[in-house]
Order: C-alpha cells, then structure tokens, then sequence
C-alpha cells in the first residue's frame, strides 16, 4: 500500500473502500470485513449512507489494531452549523464505536458549512479527529473557506474519474496543499467505461483490467481513490495495483477520454433543493 501525507503530517492510504449505497447493515459488516481481509486499511463511510453502526463492527472484530485503520466519515447538511455538527459528530462517533475517527468531510457544499468547520476545527484540537476536511466543494467554495478559517481543510474528495479529470481542480488543490480524494473513480459504469477500446488496449498491455488501469491512473496522479465493490473477487482485484506502472504515453491516452461527463453536478440548483430535502 501507498500512503499520502496531509498536510497536517497525518499519513492516509493512496487506496481505500467505499461504501456508498450498501445500507443493509449484515451486508455491510460482511462487505467490509472482506475488505479488510483483502488489504484495506482505509474504510470511507458518511452519516448518511446508514452505515457506520456496521463499518465499526467490522473494524472491532477484526485483528487489526486500531491504529492500522484509517476511518473517515462526513456530516450530512441537515446537521449543519456549529452545535449541530458537534451532536452529530458524536453521533457517528457512538454509531462507529470509535474513540476518534482520522477524517471527518463536510458532504456537501450546502447550508451552514462555516458554522460546521468550525465546530470541526474544535473537534481536531480536541484530539476527536485526526483530519478535518471537505467532499464535494468547487474550487471556488475551497478556497473561500482556506482563506476564512484557521485550519485548511487536509482533504476535498470530489467526483474523479477518466470521463471527468478535473485537471483545474487538481492544479487548485496543489497549489493549497489539499489531498485531492476521488469518489466513482468508474463512473458508476457510464459511458460504457469497462468497455472503453483505450482502457482494454491498455489494460491488456499490462495484464490487467480496465478497472485495475483506471485505479493506477488515479495513483498516478496523487490522488487518494475509494473504489466500491460487493464482489470479493473484484475487491481483492481493486487493490491489485501497486505492481505495475503506466507509461506516460498511457497516461497521455487515458487523458483523451476526458469528456465532461457528470454523475452529480452541485453547481445546480435542482442538487441544492434535492440534497436539502434528503433526511436521516
């Protein structure tokens, strides 16, 4: 495994699991106790995945101490503000079973998210949480936020993948020192990208999968990547990635198949309404 480090000197697995959309609470604990077989060692939950209860105890009943596993979590809006962050916090906190948790994200751009980071930025002080930082906010909002708040967030993860390469976004996060983090690294199968003839010819090349070649492109890059998957084999494949390394001719390729495509755009206003009318 690679580590990033944040920029507060915390080290973070380069590649982690997701479990967006896996609600059932059996599952769930099944899924990632898999995975932790399989070699992660960075869980990526949120509040409102419904969730959490099961990520801790798969994390408990495993061997693996505590300090080998990298949690993160996110507030959802409805919680948003200063006092309502810190109850929900807490929240997620009893629902993992976790004495702290290595990064807490703001879900989303919307609602109080000052009042939330600074309740956050309490919160790390207070040895709660080892990394404080965002999902899903625009170059503009990150900067806004670095510029007005004496802790800059460590992490903006952001929908990422070879059909949305959000070169500006990257540049941007550099230039601030913030650990870009990509969610749906496959599109969530759009576009037909398993079936992308440059993705197969490159994969091929390596004797690897096109999913296992869109994850290596990620790593490429710098960024931390959260691959999902229900399936043991494919999971144990996912992190089959640190033995090879693409070309800069590859990378230049899988560059071309940029083409704007978004699974979620939160610049619009039909997301702001739909996302604000969600509740836990």
């Amino acid at each position: 495994m690679d580590y990033v480090t944040l920029n507060n000197g915390v080290k973070m697995p380069q590649l982690g699991f997701g479990v967006f959309q896996i609600p059932d609470l059996k599952e769930s604990e099944a899924i990632v106790s898999s995975a932790l077989t399989a070699g992660y060692r960075l869980i990526d939950t949120a509040a409102t995945y419904l969730n959490e209860e099961a990520v801790g105890k798969a994390i408990d009943k495993s061997a693996i101490p505590r300090e080998e596993i990298f949690v993160t979590t996110k507030l959802w809006l409805q919680d948003a503000g200063y006092e309502a962050t810190k109850k929900a916090f807490q929240t997620s906190l009893d629902k993992l079973g976790l004495d702290y948790v290595d990064l807490y994200l703001i879900h989303v751009p919307f609602n109080d998210y000052y009042g939330s980071w600074r309740a956050m930025e309490e919160l790390y002080q207070a040895g709660k949480i080892r990394a404080i930082g965002v999902s899903n906010f625009s170059e503009d909002r990150l900067v806004d936020l670095i510029m007005n708040s004496e802790i800059k967030p460590a992490v903006n993860q952001i929908e990422i993948h070879p059909l949305r390469q959000q070169r500006r976004a990257l540049e941007v996060m550099k230039e601030y020192d913030v650990q870009a983090e990509a969610w749906a690294p496959f599109a969530e199968g759009n576009g037909n990208i398993f079936q992308n003839d440059t993705l197969i010819k490159i994969a091929e090349k390596y004797d690897k999968s096109p999913a296992q070649v869109m994850l290596r492109w990620q790593l490429q890059r710098g960024t931390v990547v959260i691959p999902k998957s229900a399936n043991v084999q494919r999971m144990q494949q996912n992190i089959d990635v640190f033995d090879f390394e693409l070309s800069p001719t590859d990378m230049e390729a899988i560059q071309l198949l940029e083409t704007g495509f978004k699974i979620v755009d939160h610049l619009t206003a039909d997301i702001a309404k739909s996302f604000n009318e969600v509740r836990m």
